[in-house]
């Protein structure tokens, strides 16, 4: 990262890109197809569900206040992912805005267990349909 961007700003710019998708989100349906929401590559190559698959339909029932729809969607995602993604998120934000860069690191053993419930999740909601 260049010396002159201050560290508060990536963080705010990919909050001001996350607002603007969820606006879009809000007014695009995935369930009907509309609008141009892009399908998993995984699911387009293979026909399998990836751990993400579902991420969009979540997000869209989550922005309706539809919290059963969004445990519908991908239920691992919605009690791991979306906690996991919001701490980091505002650790990432809050270091900015203290003037500081944040770099997360992961143990090993941190990144085994998220590969982990990643890679069973996978295979049971193929298996399980």
């Amino acid at each position: 990262m260049a010396r002159g961007i201050p560290p508060a700003a990536p963080p705010l710019a990919a909050l001001a890109l996350g607002v603007l998708g969820a606006l879009y989100l809000w007014r695009t349906d995935p369930y009907g197809g509309g609008g141009l929401l892009p399908r998993c590559p995984v699911n387009w190559a293979t026909g399998l569900d990836c751990p993400a698959c579902g991420a969009t339909r979540m997000s869209y029932d989550l922005l309706h206040l539809d919290p059963a729809g969004a445990f519908a969607a991908n239920p691992v995602l919605l009690l791991l992912g979306v906690p996991l993604a919001l701490f980091l998120s505002w650790r990432w934000l809050a270091a900015g805005l203290r003037g500081e860069r944040y770099r997360p690191r992961f143990t090993p053993a941190a990144t085994a267990v998220v590969l982990a419930v990643a890679g069973v999740w996978m295979v049971a909601r193929n298996l399980l349909g």
